[in-house]
């Protein structure tokens, strides 16, 4: 991938945003030290990461919301509706000289509840895939300086945010670990689709996940989800080709590494490699599925 110039730095540090404690190369904001990747972000590019403080075996340290450019400002995933979170929100929001527009990677709880607080007191359009917004997304949808690039996967309802030098990747792409991909048909192969159309952009050199730190080796990091997906499905074909058919023995020959409290969401992972496999006719007769809520996710 080219590397595109980033934006120019913006001049010396906004006294009312210093005060929220955002630009300073080694404050805090949002609980998230601004030091290496989130003050290059921050000098370089004007994006800032405010972090939730609702770490879990799925949040990793918390969800991360972003605010994109000033006078107004942008928002990308709001995150859960924790008084403080919100807090830190709106004085980052303020800095930053008002609200032009909420985005949405997906509608996944811990990344879209804080929508409604926000609304009630900033009166912008809502940008989303799927239930009530202003600006329905689709590939290509501009919001704002955001263009909306499909990553469904995780999540039927997912998209990227590719902007200011950055992509914007929710779910799809973590700052470390990796993600659940929902049971639902044509999930997997999606997944895999989108993430080799994000490594074939030139549009942007850094992601900035919906949980985790930024990551810069884009290329990389972009090329280790995809071997990472095509290695679980190496391994499953060879647990089915040894002659393994229920869940708890894939589970065991495949998602060995995985920690016992995330078992069920490998489960769920499973059961979307299976309808890959099915799809394309490499199933064999007698596979247990996953006893799942197949509900639209």
């Amino acid at each position: 991938m080219s590397s595109p110039e980033p934006p120019a730095s913006r001049p010396g540090a906004d006294p009312a945003e210093e005060a929220a404690g955002a630009p300073r190369p080694r404050g805090v904001v949002g609980e998230v030290p601004l030091e290496g990747g989130d003050a290059k972000l921050l000098r370089d590019y004007d994006i800032l990461r405010v972090r939730a403080a609702n770490p879990g075996p799925l949040t990793l340290s918390g969800t991360n919301s972003w605010l994109v450019g000033r006078s107004p400002t942008w928002l990308i995933d709001p995150g859960p509706a924790l008084p403080a979170h919100l807090a830190r929100l709106e004085r980052a929001i303020d800095a930053r000289g008002g609200l032009a527009g909420i985005a949405l990677t997906h509608d996944h709880r811990d990344h879209s509840e804080a929508v409604s607080a926000l609304r009630e007191r900033h009166a912008v359009p809502l940008a989303a895939a799927r239930g009530p917004a202003e600006v329905p997304l689709a590939e290509g949808v501009r919001f704002g300086p955001l263009e909306a690039v499909p990553t469904p996967g995780h999540a039927r309802d997912h998209f990227a945010f590719v902007g200011s030098g950055a992509c914007f990747t929710g779910d799809a792409v973590l700052g470390e670990g990796s993600v659940f991909i929902s049971p639902y048909r044509g999930a997997m192969a999606g997944y895999l689709i989108a993430l080799t159309r994000l490594r074939l952009r030139e549009d942007f050199n850094v992601l900035c996940p919906g949980h985790g730190p930024p990551v810069w080796d884009v290329q990389a990091k972009l090329e280790q989800y995809i071997n990472h997906r095509i290695d679980r499905e190496h391994h499953l074909l060879a647990a089915l080709g040894e002659g393994k058919r229920s869940v708890r023995a894939l589970l065991d020959a495949v998602w060995w590494d995985v920690p016992e409290q995330l078992r069920p969401m490998a489960a769920v992972t499973l059961a979307a490699h299976l309808d890959k496999l099915e799809d394309e006719q490499t199933l064999p007769d007698g596979v247990e599925r996953p006893q799942l809520d197949r509900r639209d996710w």
